[in-house]
């Protein structure tokens, strides 16, 4: 499960692409905090903060308190992040107040682990998903999916079918859909080819 990060965070009335770039220099990343029975709520939290929180995660799907000064603890899901497109840093941030009851839709990176029986035969490992999308509640959020491969020989592939997911976590996509799979060699190719 994701471990929850803490964020300071501010009440912010200014509005305007002049007054953010302004905020922006002052150090200050502006965001907004939604979510269903909510008044939305425009914020801003020390961007140098976030930025190290970023650092720190294996992917941008986090679960953060939110210290709202004056107002008291937020429990939100990191929504969006709008980043600048030359030099990649994050420009505002969306967040969604959650409860442990808030079902969610998270982008999770997969992790593959073991050496698969048909690697040590020659075969080649590829990894066809690298992230996989979720649902689930939002206290469930796991930080990553680790995938076992050491079962599979050559010409086999992992299925998100074949596959457990943690408690409380369901897959977006289709049990057929391939997670890894087991390619023969090239030398192995070329001498069925040469048999054919």
């Amino acid at each position: 499960m994701a471990k929850k990060h803490s964020l300071k965070a501010e009440l912010r009335a200014r509005t305007g692409s002049g007054l953010l770039k302004q905020m922006r220099r002052e150090g200050w990343l502006p965001s907004v905090i939604y979510g269903k029975g909510t008044t939305p709520t425009n914020l801003k939290v020390d961007a140098k903060a976030f930025g190290e929180l970023l650092r720190e995660s294996e992917s941008e799907n986090l679960l953060i308190n939110l210290e709202v000064a004056g107002e008291g603890s937020r429990l939100a899901f990191l929504q969006t992040i709008q980043h600048e497109p030359l030099s990649g840093e994050p420009l505002h941030v969306d967040f969604l107040s959650v409860d442990e009851k808030t079902q969610i839709t998270a982008h999770v990176p997969v992790h593959l682990v073991g050496e698969p029986a048909g690697v040590k035969a020659g075969g080649l490992l590829e990894q066809m998903l690298h992230t996989l999308d979720i649902h689930c509640a939002a206290t469930h959020l796991p930080e990553l999916l680790e995938f076992d491969v050491s079962a599979l020989g050559e010409g086999e592939s992992l299925h998100i079918a074949d596959v457990k997911f943690p408690d409380g976590v369901s897959p977006a996509y289709a049990g057929e859909v391939v997670i890894a799979h087991v390619g023969k060699s090239a030398g192995a190719v070329s001498e069925e080819g040469a048999t054919a």
